[in-house]
């Protein structure tokens, strides 16, 4: 972890190895010299536009090129991205502007620089999602940034900066409320690719491969990674079952990694003589389902390997490459080099780097989260007689909606907002594929259809989390403090309004 920076191992590694392939997107490749000029372009507008070190940039672009040219750019200056995700609209991502004070936002589309114009922030840039290139429409009211960025001069002096500036506001839905932005500096990403690096073994010849979102940390750590390492990083548009290990295959990646619903998904497709028809020689993933675990890899011909993280930690747990004893065991893994994690009470305790600094503007949730340079991660685990953990529960008021984490009193807030809503109580009910769906138990001082309640929801949230059950209610249990007892609230689906179904 030896460079100053991202934007220093970006410049070394196009002084070194220039012409080597970095990314991959749609079948054009973009070499680690262009990466190092696109965001030397770009950082030179966002400093005539005035932006300076310390000064927060909003990044809300669809996956492509233009996301890491974006992300790095901004570092360049020493400024601070905040990743924005591309399905947050009105009141989430009106929270995430004015909660980190972005001065500049970047958008990839015309409906996100709309979206990003009926916010707070100063100045929006379109740009083309797929190579940081001149913008496809123009939007009364927004800049060209790739157009400015075109024409911008190709050098950059970069300012002293070191690996414990803050580089992003990566947010992440906590327990209450709205996203929490995650600090995280130029250490912190060095740090994790360096650590996913040694997990997966990469070297030389491998093919990375990613179809999440770049607006989540996965792609970012990945881009570091095979900044480091030297190999390219093949970006899909979105992950899609029933292409993806086409692309796999298509694209020859040797490595990838995968979370939440996404390997469910895939062992739903129909069996294809071509499964095994690639050059995959790992999979890690968060999350493997145990009772597939085994079935995974009899299907693919690859192991699967489970790693266990979070924004405010990078990565903790690993299960070692070479331990096929774990298959199907639910083991999320041991520590990491350079990680301690114990049980307090249950629950899973982390020390160690990477780690996030804190919470942006919310000292109160740091104090509570990190106590005496340990961070309390909010789940709970067991330690079998390996000494390997295993994930048993949450503390968290969370719903983990396949890949996305949903704040309860999130979906609550916005429901309270409908005038027909007295009161909101939002809950985890299991569901088979996604793993939890999100229901909303409605107590209302006038009628209103369910569907009404969705569609209202489903407008000022991103999709993901919109209820797709609702329930309604005359009262609710409190306890003694008047707050909903959600305990005491009926389990499962019940019943419930089912959006889903009422849609065909």
């Amino acid at each position: 972890m030896s460079a100053a920076s991202l934007g220093h191992l970006l410049r070394e590694r196009a002084a070194t190895g220039g012409q080597r392939p970095l990314l991959r997107f749609e079948g054009v490749t973009t070499t680690v010299a262009e990466v190092e000029e696109r965001t030397n372009r770009l950082a030179n507008v966002l400093r005539a536009r005035g932006i300076r070190r310390g000064d927060r940039v909003a990044v809300m672009l669809p996956n492509g090129a233009g996301f890491p040219v974006a992300w790095l750019a901004v570092g360049k200056l020493g400024a601070v991205a905040v990743p924005v995700n591309v399905g947050y609209r009105h009141d989430d991502l009106a929270h995430v502007i004015e909660d980190s004070g972005a001065a500049l936002a970047l958008a990839g589309t015309a409906e996100a620089a709309l979206a990003l114009l009926g916010t707070r922030v100063g100045q929006v840039g379109l740009m083309d999602p797929a190579d940081a290139g001149p913008a496809r429409q123009a939007v009364p009211g927004a800049f060209d940034a790739g157009a400015e960025a075109a024409a911008a001069e190709r050098n950059l002096e970069l300012p002293g900066i070191g690996q414990d500036d803050l580089v992003n506001l990566q947010y992440t839905s906590g327990t209450t409320g709205f996203p929490k932005g995650c600090m995280l500096t130029h250490g912190y990403w060095l740090r994790l690719a360096e650590l996913a690096a040694g997990l997966v073994g990469a070297r030389r010849g491998d093919v990375d491969l990613t179809a999440q979102p770049f607006s989540y940390m996965d792609p970012q750590w990945n881009t570091v990674l095979c900044l480091q390492v030297g190999i390219p990083l093949v970006i899909l548009p979105r992950f899609s079952a029933s292409t993806f290990w086409r692309s796999v295959r298509e694209e020859g990646a040797t490595f990838l990694y995968l979370l939440g619903t996404m390997p469910t998904y895939l062992f739903r497709q129909p069996e294809d003589p071509q499964d095994r028809a690639h050059r995959v020689r790992l999979v890690l993933c968060s999350g493997i389902v145990a009772d597939l675990h085994a079935a995974f890899e009899q299907r693919w011909g690859a192991p699967w390997r489970e790693a266990y993280g979070m924004t405010e930690t990078g990565v903790d747990l690993a299960v070692p490459l070479d331990d096929d004893a774990c298959v199907g065991s639910g083991a999320a893994g041991v520590p990491v080099p350079g990680k301690q994690v114990e049980l307090v009470d249950g629950e899973i305790v982390v020390t160690g780097s990477p780690m996030m600094l804190g919470y942006w503007n919310d000292p109160e949730a740091t104090a509570e989260r990190i106590r005496d340079g340990r961070l309390y991660t909010g789940d709970l685990g067991r330690r079998d007689e390996r000494g390997y953990i295993h994930l048993v529960g949450r503390r968290k008021d969370m719903i983990r909606r396949g890949g996305e984490n949903i704040a309860a009193a999130e979906v609550e807030a916005a429901l309270a907002r409908h005038p027909a809503v007295r009161a909101a109580a939002v809950v985890a009910v299991p569901d088979e594929l996604r793993g939890e769906e999100v229901k909303a138990f409605v107590q209302v001082c006038s009628a209103v259809p369910p569907q009404e309640l969705v569609e209202f929801v489903g407008q000022r949230l991103a999709g993901f989390k919109v209820p797709r059950f609702v329930e309604y209610v005359d009262e609710f249990p409190m306890t003694p403090s008047e707050r909903i007892a959600k305990h005491l609230l009926p389990t499962g689906r019940g019943d419930a309004y089912d959006a889903r179904r009422e849609a065909g």
